[in-house]
């Protein structure tokens, strides 16, 4: 008896192979891309953010610590006119150079409600491609410059690029927000928070939405985009002037970790 009627029928029993036609790669590449680009958006609002952000507070540290090191001496006395108190003495904020458009300034954000690592380098302009997008917070232009009469007005990206400013709405009241330079820190409180649409430049104005006003207070505004992922509003938050601590007095107690 030969094998010849089984090997026929195993022959037989074989289903044809499927060709791969145009369709079916064309559906195999895009399922691909799709998956390559759902990974992309992944990694900028989530990995990449998480990663660039403590790079970010890292360095800010590095810089705070290398400030740290080397004190200048104390800046004059303020006096208001009534003689100064001697026991609580109130220090004239050095007066700082407006920062040039996408060039680190020498000045860092902290805000202890954020946490304690909070510690962000502020850069000059809020264009996207010179200051924001490398995970600075920016200095708008003609902005009031810390600690002076004037609004101290910055921008900073809410999601992606390390999102500076993800928590400006969870601020709460008196909440501090603190600018270190190698000079001491410049602490302000916040106020309150509002929303406005993109074309509301007056929260920029030397006082914040008062255009006629006459400056006299010293302000904070901070902005970004809302809500979340979107460009139809800016949430705004308003702050004001507190004190400046001298780097040869030790950090602020306004630094002190919120819960």
């Amino acid at each position: 008896m030969t094998d010849a009627p089984r090997a026929s029928a195993r022959r037989v029993g074989r289903r044809p192979r499927r060709r791969a036609t145009f369709v079916s790669v064309l559906g195999e590449l895009l399922l691909t891309a799709g998956v390559l680009v759902l990974l992309f958006v992944a990694w900028q609002m989530w990995i990449g953010d998480a990663i660039m952000s403590a790079e970010a507070n890292d360095k800010g540290r590095q810089v705070s610590q290398k400030w740290a090191d080397a004190k200048p001496p104390l800046p004059p006395v303020a006096d208001d006119g009534h003689g100064t108190d001697g026991a609580h003495p109130q220090y004239v904020p050095p007066v700082m150079s407006p920062p040039e458009d996408g060039v680190p300034w020498g000045a860092q954000m902290h805000v202890p409600r954020w946490g304690s690592d909070y510690n962000v380098e502020i850069a000059g302009g809020v264009t996207r491609p010179a200051t924001l997008d490398h995970g600075w917070i920016g200095v708008y232009p003609n902005s009031g410059m810390p600690g002076q009469v004037g609004n101290f007005s910055m921008a900073a990206h809410r999601t992606t690029w390390g999102k500076p400013f993800n928590q400006l709405d969870r601020l709460r009241l008196n909440d501090a927000i603190v600018i270190e330079t190698e000079q001491g820190w410049y602490t302000y409180r916040f106020r309150t928070l509002e929303y406005v649409t993109p074309d509301s430049v007056d929260v920029l104005d030397p006082v914040p939405q008062a255009p006629e006003a006459a400056p006299g207070g010293r302000y904070i505004t901070l902005t970004a985009c809302s809500p979340l992922y979107s460009l139809a509003e800016r949430i705004v938050a308003y702050g004001v002037f507190e004190s400046f601590q001298p780097r040869a007095l030790g950090a602020p107690a306004s630094l002190k970790a919120v819960s």
